[in-house]
């Protein structure tokens, strides 16, 4: 009886995973239809293959769940998957990371590696309702009522609370740059106080800004995105800028999402030593008044910004040749604003 409640949990796990993402796309057309294109689909089939799309995920959903058609539609889930793995290794091969917004505005991040591995967990998930399928093909008639009734009840619940757990991140989303466009001119004024910052890594070990200066070093902020080529771009030349500033200049690249996908964009891209950090939301990118990628921030030993927000590969690359060439002034030397020998 264990196996027969294994194989009903697993459809049941399938149709939860299928149904949010048939809902999510079309709930969310116009994302759907610029994820499609973001793709690769030609544009004139980009309507057509969005709503192909969405139809084919409800149909495994609901499939899933019959006894007479859970192995069709267990197979149908894994060409999907086949089909989409194979588009998503062909773009990372290319360098690009669009966004995958499989599950609609709610999951609207930069394809990378935790895509693939999340697709082959859903590919084992089909291969065993798909074997359940033809072993127990009376699953789940066979169970108690109350018991296959109760698994299909909190099944239901769990797709409930994924949902509003994805409604809350695109909320949070909306809310960041909504506030992102009502801040006024870009950048905090020159000599003003940097505010502090929590930036967390694959580990969830925390930084923060009196972490970062240490050793009379400057900071500069990186903002970058991974969906973004410019940021990658900048990403391969960091390492060999920063190294003519000797110990002058601490440099942090700042994204936000995925700790382990933008640790893994850095690698991919040549950042070397310099970490690749994430924000809780766009928090750092708020309270500096930074409205774009890629940006950067320069604070000084002392705290306080030390510059304009550079924006663009050129604009950063001149603000690090400027902090090698500033002569370094020992804090103790130094005259504070308004004050005479």
């Amino acid at each position: 009886m264990l196996i027969e409640y294994g194989v009903w949990v697993s459809r049941l796990g399938l149709s939860v995973v299928f149904g949010l993402s048939a809902w999510g796309k079309l709930a969310d057309r116009s994302a759907t239809r610029q994820a499609v294109g973001d793709f690769g689909v030609p544009l004139r089939w980009v309507p057509a293959v969005a709503s192909g799309l969405s139809i084919t995920e409800a149909i495994i959903a609901v499939g899933v769940l019959l006894p007479w058609v859970s192995g069709p539609a267990a197979l149908a889930t894994l060409l999907l998957l086949a089909v989409f793995t194979a588009v998503i290794v062909r773009l990372l091969r290319r360098g690009e990371h669009p966004s995958c917004s499989c599950f609609g505005a709610a999951s609207a991040t930069p394809i990378g590696p935790k895509i693939l591995m999340r697709n082959g967990l859903f590919a084992v998930l089909a291969v065993l309702a798909g074997i359940g399928a033809q072993t127990h093909p009376r699953v789940p008639m066979d169970l108690p009522a109350d018991n296959a009734i109760g698994c299909a009840v909190v099944a239901a619940l769990v797709a409930v609370l994924v949902w509003l757990a994805g409604q809350l991140r695109a909320l949070r989303r909306r809310v960041d740059e909504q506030a992102l466009s009502t801040l006024g001119a870009e950048g905090l004024p020159v000599g003003a106080v940097a505010p502090e910052f929590e930036l967390f890594d694959p580990q969830g070990a925390k930084t923060t800004l009196e972490d970062l200066l240490t050793g009379a070093k400057s900071v500069l902020l990186v903002f970058v995105h991974p969906g973004c080529e410019l940021c990658a771009a900048l990403a391969r030349e960091l390492p060999r800028w920063r190294a003519r500033t000797g110990d002058a200049l601490a440099i942090v690249a700042v994204g936000n999402g995925d700790a382990a996908e933008q640790a893994a964009w850095g690698f991919e891209h040549g950042l070397g030593d310099i970490p690749a950090l994430v924000q809780q939301g766009n928090e750092a990118a708020l309270r500096y008044r930074v409205r774009g990628t890629p940006s950067a921030v320069l604070i000084d030993s002392e705290g306080r910004v030390a510059a304009p927000v550079a924006r663009g590969g050129i604009a950063i690359r001149e603000l690090i040749s400027a902090v090698r060439k500033a002569p370094r002034v020992p804090a103790r030397d130094r005259i504070p604003a308004g004050a005479s020998r």
